[in-house]
């Protein structure tokens, strides 16, 4: 390994350690109270809300991938995250810009933005994946990304649970429902819900609303970009692995990296 994959490597067994972390008191006090919460509001709501955020996902999901480059070649792992970062900043300012505009513009446009910033941040997640040599118009390539979506806005516990989901993610490839249908979308919009409530809400509030929506806005993109990266190279440590293996055993190993 090279000095920086090396590097890399310690922060990403950081990285590890913190996604299967038990929920603190803070978490699952705060669990609690959303989930009771959730509890008094209707079923035929939550069905509506789940319905609407499962089209708008898969809109979101299968129309990025035909705007997304093609993948990249991989040469390093270096030179690979030189352009991610570079892309999570260009994401970053286009969703702070976006977060100050809608704030500003009052209550309507600032629930308007909803599915726009979802758009944003799905579009960047294709755009990581490509960057790090994935086949982005592969089905399964597109559950990890929503999966990365799941681990950067959930809470602790079910952080645990969808980061399980991801670790030997090649080995699982075998086992993945091949209808997107089959993906647990009300986990998916309730957590997603519950984990920017309190933050997008204040975006709602006049005169300070566009502070808000810009400065919100830029944590979640860094949030969801930091994610996607430790992500990747989980997956990247995992094939490296995988290919020294079935070097030392003479097993055909993987082509991509």
């Amino acid at each position: 390994m090279t000095q920086y994959e090396e590097n890399i490597k310690n922060e990403l067994y950081k990285w590890q350690e913190k996604m299967q972390k038990h929920p603190s008191g803070l978490n699952r006090i705060s669990k609690n109270v959303q989930d009771k919460i959730n509890s008094f509001i209707p079923d035929r709501v939550h069905e509506v809300i789940t319905s609407t955020i499962k089209q708008m996902t898969r809109g979101v999901l299968f129309g990025a991938g035909y705007t997304t480059a093609k993948p990249v070649e991989f040469v390093s792992l270096e030179t690979a995250e030189i352009a991610v970062k570079a892309r999570i900043e260009f994401y970053k300012k286009a969703g702070a810009a976006e977060g100050g505009i809608t704030g500003a513009g009052g209550f309507l446009l600032a629930m308007a933005e909803f599915p726009i910033l979802i758009g944003i941040k799905m579009k960047l997640l294709f755009d990581i994946a490509a960057l790090y040599g994935r086949q982005v118009d592969d089905y399964r390539e597109r559950l990890f990304i929503l999966h990365i979506f799941q681990l950067a806005f959930s809470s602790q516990k079910s952080r645990q649970k969808i980061y399980s989901q991801m670790t030997d993610w090649t080995a699982k490839n075998a086992n993945l429902p091949e209808d997107i249908n089959q993906f647990d979308w009300k986990s998916f919009q309730q957590e997603y819900r519950d984990y920017i409530d309190l933050a997008k809400m204040a975006q709602l509030i006049p005169g300070i609303g566009a502070a808000v929506g810009l400065i919100v806005n830029y944590r979640l993109l860094n949030q969801l970009g930091k994610t996607a990266m430790n992500a990747y190279r989980m997956r990247w440590l995992e094939d490296k692995n995988l290919k020294e293996y079935n070097g030392q055993t003479g097993i055909l190993a993987p082509s991509n990296a």
